[in-house]
């Protein structure tokens, strides 16, 4: 999730956190950040690192001594956050530990805005409610959902914490805004209709 925006710009599904990571790193490649990773705030689940080296680590360059590198190492400009939630023995929050995985930057470290996600996305999608009969119990049947709830999460439904004063209009103090029109993707609320008819047009490489 884009903090600034709001806008999910990307998901991962799969059997366990660096599985779904290397999901989400391999689109945030293909969609503006194809040589490093951005800024990343998670909490203390295993497998994000790991998946972070595996989809933008390099392999050191060989020095001429000993035998060649093979495996890939973070870069120095990474900067990926844990914010580690610590509770008491009755299980309540008191307090949360800033871990710098990479880099050294641990300010504005939260994970309220993704948390917040994902309790509205399981209010939208019984798919992700857990101990419940609507359980996704097949991956591509949860794939679809998603997709599909995302789509309605960054097209349609409005955030109140992205309205914009509004002048132009009498009798309207404020004018609403999707995550879509935040993040400058579009320029409208869009509706289902719209939505469902809209067909996306593949990407044509110029190189012939």
């Amino acid at each position: 999730m884009d903090t600034d925006s709001r806008l999910r710009v990307a998901r991962g599904i799969a059997g366990s956190e660096k599985e779904a990571s290397i999901q989400v790193f391999q689109t945030l490649k293909r969609r503006g950040h194809p040589e490093a990773p951005p800024l990343t705030v998670s909490d203390g689940c295993d497998g994000i690192a790991e998946a972070m080296i595996e989809v933008y680590g390099k392999v050191p360059e060989y020095t001429g001594r000993g035998r060649p590198p093979t495996l890939k190492k973070p870069c120095a400009d990474w900067e990926y956050i844990q914010a580690i939630k610590e509770r008491d023995e009755h299980g309540k929050v008191r307090g949360v530990k800033i871990l710098c995985v990479f880099g050294n930057r641990a300010e504005n470290a939260s994970t309220a805005y993704i948390e917040r996600s994902n309790l509205t996305s399981r209010m939208f999608n019984a798919r992700q409610v857990r101990k419940t009969l609507a359980f996704s119990k097949d991956v591509e049947m949860n794939r679809a959902a998603a997709i599909w709830e995302d789509s309605y999460y960054n097209l349609i439904r409005v955030h109140k914490s992205l309205r914009q004063p509004c002048s132009n209009v009498p009798g309207r103090r404020w004018q609403p805004r999707t995550p879509a029109m935040a993040a400058g993707l579009t320029d409208h609320i869009w509706t289902v209709e719209e939505l469902l008819t809209t067909l996306p047009l593949p990407k044509i490489s110029n190189t012939s």
